[in-house]
C-alpha cells in the first residue's frame, strides 16, 4: 500500500502508479519516459512499489508515457500482438492493468483518496489510455472523481511534486458461453439473447475509438434486451482480463491502412468486419443480419431474419436447390442468405480463427439460415460447430439432414409456434383435402392435445425435414389457472404439430376454396423472441437450477401423471378412430388405407413419447446439464451467478419457471377430470 515514506522531496519530480487497492507492486519494473516542454527526455524503471522519479531539471509541463510492448510468453497476448490482421499494440502496462481488480464490484471508480496523503502529493485517477501511445483498441474513458488535467503533451505532472496515479483496472464482462457439445440450459438462455441482439445498432465512429456493439466492449454495467419490454433479461457474465473479451477490432487508419477512408469500397471498419445487415433473399426481398465476434475460446455467430411473417410464409414456397457444398437439397432463399452470411464469416475466420470452437445461433429464418451456414462451415472450413436455433422453420431435405448428422444442433420450439411447421405440404393444400375422416378432435384432454390431422406430416416424409435435437417447450395446464411448463422431446404429431392443427381446426374443414391457403391461418404470436423464446429459455434455466439445487428431476410426478393421462386418452381415441376408419364402407379404399397408416404411425409415436416422458421423470440434472463447461469452474460460476442473481428479475418467482405447487395425486383436485 502507498505510504508517506515513499514520497519524494519537493526538489524532485516523482510519481507512483497504484491499483485501486492502493498497491504499487503490480506496476513494479515498468519502463517509463518523461518528456518536458523543451523536449528533454528522462527514462527509467519503476521501483518495487511502482515509484519513478527524476531530478528538478525538467521544465513544466512534463508528460509521462509507457511505451514498453509486452514481450512475455502468454499465448493470448502473443497472438493479439503478432497476428497478421489487426495486430494490437499491447503494452506491458496494459497487461499489468488487466491483472488488477476493481475495488467496487460494479466497476465504478473509487470516490475517496488513499490515506494518508500529505500536502506535497497530488492524487489523480487515470486509465491506461492516458499513459500509452496507441489507444484505438482500448475501452472508452469512464467518469472519475479525481481526473488528471491533460496538457499539450498528454498526461502532465507538476515539477517538484509527487503524483499518485491510480490506474483503473482493464477488465471486461464476457457472456458465459459453454463450448461443450452437449446441451446445457445456460447456453439455451445465453444464445437466445445473442440471437436477439444480432440486430442491435452497430456503428463505428470514424476517426474515433469507440464502437457500439451488441455483445462486445461491455462495460461493468448489465443491460437488458429492449428498454420497452416488461421484464429485463440479463446475461450471465464472466469477468475477464480485457484482452479476453469478445473482441471488436479497432478503427485506426494510421495503424491499419485498410481503415483508410481513401480505400473507397475496400475500406474496412468495425461494422464491415463484424456485421452484415444487407442480406437479401427470397421473392419479396426479405432480409437477414449476421454478426460475428470472438475471443480466445469461441467464435460467436448470430443470425437473425427481419422480414415480415407474411413474407416468410410466401418465401417458404421457394423451390429446393442442390446444396453444392455437400449432399441433399435446401430451401433456395435460405441458401441464398446463408451464402451471403458465409462471405462475412469466411473472411472473419481467415483473420481470427485460431482453433476456437464455433457457436452459431439464430431465431426463426435466422435459425434456418444458421443451419445451412453451420454445415457450410463444417464442410468448407472444417470448423467444430455447435448450433442453437429458436423457432426455426425447416430448411432442407432428408438427404441434407442425414449428411449433417454430425452437426451438434439444439433446436428449441415453443408449443404454440407454427413457424417450425413450414415449409410443409399442408401449406398449399386446399382445405377440402383434409376431410372429416382425416381430422380427429380429441375430447377430455387439456389444451395442447386437442386435434390430430392425419396427413399433416406425410407417411413417406415431407420434402422438408427438421435437423437437430428437438427441445419442445410445452405448457401443462392443470385448470383453475394452474400452469407449469416442461421442456422435452415428444415424437407425437399431436403435440409437435399442435399449432398448425389448431389453426386448421379453427378454419373449419370444408369452407369454400376461395378462403385461401392454409398457410394464411398460421398464428405467429409465439414467434417473437422478447415475448416468447427468451422468457421460455429463461424459464428452462431457472427450472433446471431449481432441480439441480433440490436434487430432483426436471419434471414432477404431478406433471408426468397429467401428461401421461392426456396421452393415454389420445391413444385410446386414435385406436377408436382407427377402427372406425377401417370399418367405414363409404370411403375410397386407397384413402382409407392412407389414413389408417397415418393413424397407426401416430399411435406408435404417442407410445414412444410416453416412454420418453418416463425416462425424463428419473433424470436428475447434473451441473454440466445446467452450466455446461462452466460446471467445473466453481469460482467463475459462483461469481457470475452472484452478479446475475443480484437482479431481482433474474430470480423472481415466475409462473413460467415454477414446478407445480402440489402433487395432488388423490384425484380430488384439478386432476379429477383427467383421472375419471
Amino acid at each position: 500500500m502507498f505510504t508517506p515514506s515513499r514520497q519524494k522531496r519537493n526538489s524532485r519530480t516523482s510519481f507512483q502508479l497504484i491499483d485501486e487497492r492502493g498497491a504499487g507492486e503490480p506496476y513494479a519494473g515498468l519502463v517509463y519516459e518523461l518528456v518536458d516542454r523543451e523536449g528533454k527526455k528522462h527514462s527509467g524503471h519503476l521501483d518495487a512499489t511502482g515509484v519513478g522519479e527524476v531530478g528538478n531539471h525538467l521544465v513544466e509541463p512534463v508528460a509521462i508515457t509507457f511505451r514498453q510492448l509486452y514481450s512475455g510468453r502468454n499465448d493470448v497476448y502473443s497472438r493479439l500482438i503478432h497476428r497478421k490482421h489487426y495486430p494490437l499494440k499491447i503494452t506491458e502496462l496494459q497487461v499489468r492493468a488487466e491483472h488488477t481488480r476493481y475495488l467496487n464490484k460494479n466497476g465504478a471508480r473509487t470516490q475517496h483518496k488513499p490515506l494518508p496523503i500529505d500536502a506535497c502529493t497530488d492524487y489523480f485517477q487515470v486509465e491506461v489510455r492516458h499513459l500509452v501511445e496507441h489507444v484505438s483498441h482500448l475501452p472508452p474513458m469512464v467518469d472519475c472523481h479525481h481526473p488528471l488535467e491533460r496538457g499539450p503533451l498528454g498526461v502532465s505532472l507538476a515539477v517538484g511534486r509527487h503524483a499518485l496515479l491510480e490506474v483503473r483496472p482493464l477488465r471486461a464482462l464476457c457472456p458465459l458461453l459453454s463450448t461443450d457439445s452437449q446441451f446445457c440450459a445456460l447456453n439455451l438462455y445465453q444464445l437466445a439473447l445473442m440471437a436477439t441482439l444480432s440486430n442491435c445498432p452497430f456503428e463505428h465512429a470514424t476517426g474515433k475509438s469507440r464502437v457500439t456493439t451488441p455483445c462486445a466492449e461491455l462495460s461493468m454495467g448489465d443491460w437488458q434486451v429492449s428498454p420497452e419490454q416488461a421484464k429485463s433479461y440479463y446475461p450471465l457474465y464472466e469477468e475477464v482480463a480485457y484482452s479476453r473479451r469478445l473482441e471488436i477490432v479497432p478503427f485506426d487508419p494510421v495503424l491499419y491502412p485498410v481503415n483508410n477512408p481513401l480505400g473507397g469500397a475496400d475500406q474496412q471498419t468495425p461494422t464491415s468486419v463484424h456485421f452484415r445487415g444487407d442480406i437479401r433473399f427470397g421473392s419479396k426481398g426479405t432480409s437477414a443480419q449476421t454478426f460475428v465476434t470472438h475471443n480466445d475460446k469461441v467464435i460467436l455467430i448470430a443470425v437473425r431474419g427481419t422480414c415480415s411473417w407474411s413474407d416468410l410464409l410466401q418465401d417458404a414456397d421457394a423451390p429446393q436447390v442442390p446444396f453444392e457444398e455437400g449432399e441433399g437439397k435446401v430451401h433456395g432463399g435460405f441458401y441464398e442468405a446463408a451464402r451471403q452470411a458465409f462471405e462475412l464469416v469466411d473472411a472473419y475466420l481467415d483473420k481470427f480463427h485460431a482453433g476456437q470452437k464455433v457457436l452459431v445461433c439464430g431465431h426463426s429464418q435466422g435459425g434456418a439460415i444458421g443451419l445451412i451456414l453451420a454445415q457450410m462451415l463444417r464442410l468448407r472450413r472444417a470448423c467444430d460447430v455447435r448450433l442453437y436455433t429458436y423457432g426455426a422453420p425447416r430448411a432442407a431435405d432428408g438427404a441434407f439432414v442425414n449428411a449433417a448428422s454430425g452437426l451438434v444442433h439444439q433446436r428449441m420450439v415453443n408449443h404454440h409456434d407454427s413457424i417450425p411447421s413450414v415449409p410443409g405440404s399442408w401449406m398449399n393444400s386446399p382445405l377440402s383435402a383434409y376431410r372429416a375422416g382425416s381430422v380427429l378432435s380429441f375430447t377430455n384432454v387439456p389444451a395442447g392435445f386437442g386435434v390430430f390431422v392425419a396427413g399433416l406430416s406425410q407417411l413417406l416424409g415431407e420434402p422438408y425435414q427438421h435437423h437437430g435435437t428437438l427441445r419442445h417447450f410445452m405448457p401443462v395446464e392443470f385448470g383453475q389457472g394452474q400452469v407449469s411448463h416442461v421442456m422435452w422431446g415428444p415424437l407425437s404429431d399431436t403435440v409437435t404439430q399442435h399449432a398448425v392443427s389448431h389453426a386448421m381446426l379453427e378454419q373449419k374443414i370444408g369452407v369454400p376454396e376461395s378462403d385461401g391457403l392454409l398457410k394464411q391461418r398460421v398464428d405467429v404470436g409465439q414467434q417473437f423472441m422478447v415475448d416468447s423464446y427468451i422468457p421460455s429459455s429463461w424459464a428452462v434455466l431457472r427450472r433446471s437450477q431449481q432441480a439441480l439445487n433440490a436434487h430432483c428431476s426436471l419434471v414432477t410426478e404431478r406433471e408426468v401423471l397429467f401428461v401421461d393421462q392426456a396421452l393415454e386418452h389420445v391413444a385410446q381415441q386414435l385406436r377408436a378412430h382407427y377402427r372406425e376408419v377401417m370399418t367405414r364402407a363409404d370411403g375410397v379404399f386407397e384413402q382409407q388405407v392412407r389414413v389408417m397408416n397415418l393413424l397407426m404411425r401416430e399411435m406408435g409415436n404417442v407410445q414412444k413419447t410416453r416412454e420418453g416422458l418416463y425416462q425424463l421423470r428419473f433424470r436428475v440434472p447434473s451441473r454440466r446439464d445446467v452450466y455446461g463447461g462452466f460446471a467445473q469452474h466453481c469460482d467463475v460460476l459462483a461469481e457470475s451467478l452472484a452478479r446475475w442473481e443480484a437482479h431481482a428479475e433474474s430470480t423472481r418467482i415466475d409462473q413460467l419457471a415454477m414446478a407445480p405447487v402440489a402433487e395432488m395425486l388423490d384425484g380430488t383436485g384439478p386432476l379429477k377430470y383427467m383421472l375419471a
